[in-house]
């Protein structure tokens, strides 16, 4: 007998991994809002799967900062509040900045993978796609991140990964023009890595950070 792992075929998700799939994705597209309440029963009957296996999905999105359990009444989606926009600028603005100064000597390597995150951008944004779009968006800045070689701000900016998405498609959905804006300054940031002056660079990436967040002042 061929072992499943050996035959080419994929194992199908565990149940609790199908719960979870499913509540993050409704979170992050904001099918359930923040500050909306949600209860086991509701995702076990819309994933088809015991009240066990959700109730480890929602532990797992606890420990990841996007819902608060209330014991006998559900999850509460978390929002977005504005010290946490403020915050996740100001994370963003220090490990950014650090990283792109660090790769500049390597920038060449980089222009490839930067290039096809730009392309995602563009084709989302044609398809209509906003998480897409967002989660491009978010490979971009986060290529440069891990190319700079420090796996410990790395994973600190893979944790602050989902309050960008939710932050990101809030701003994008509530001011005209976000999406727009957001491909132009990223194309500008290539433009710049492909320049011979550091600093045009390193501005391009500080100019882009503090739009995003004098957009997102506007919101709040």
């Amino acid at each position: 007998m061929t072992h499943p792992s050996l035959s080419g075929r994929t194992a199908a998700p565990s149940a609790a991994e199908r719960a979870y799939r499913y509540l993050k994705r409704a979170i992050l597209e904001q099918i359930h809002p923040g500050g909306s309440l949600v209860s086991e029963g509701e995702i076990a009957e819309a994933t088809g799967v015991s009240r066990t296996p959700v109730r480890e999905a929602l532990l797992r999105l606890e420990a990841e900062g996007l819902v608060r359990l209330y014991p006998k009444r559900g999850a509460l989606i978390r929002p977005v509040s504005a010290r946490e926009i403020t915050d996740v600028i100001e994370a963003r603005r220090l490990v950014e900045l650090h990283a792109a100064e660090r790769i500049w000597p390597r920038r060449e390597a980089l222009r490839t993978d930067l290039a096809a995150r730009l392309a995602e951008m563009h084709e989302a944004y044609a398809a209509g796609d906003l998480r897409a779009l967002i989660e491009a968006d978010r490979a971009f800045h986060a290529t440069v991140v891990e190319a700079a070689g420090n796996e410990i701000l790395a994973e600190l900016y893979q944790r602050l990964r989902d309050r960008q998405l939710l932050i990101g498609i809030t701003s994008f959905r509530l001011s005209p023009g976000s999406a727009e804006r957001a491909i132009a300054e990223h194309a500008d940031q290539l433009a710049a890595l492909d320049s011979d002056d550091p600093r045009r660079w390193l501005t391009a990436v500080a100019a882009h950070i503090d739009k995003v967040a004098d957009v997102l002042r506007t919101l709040r």
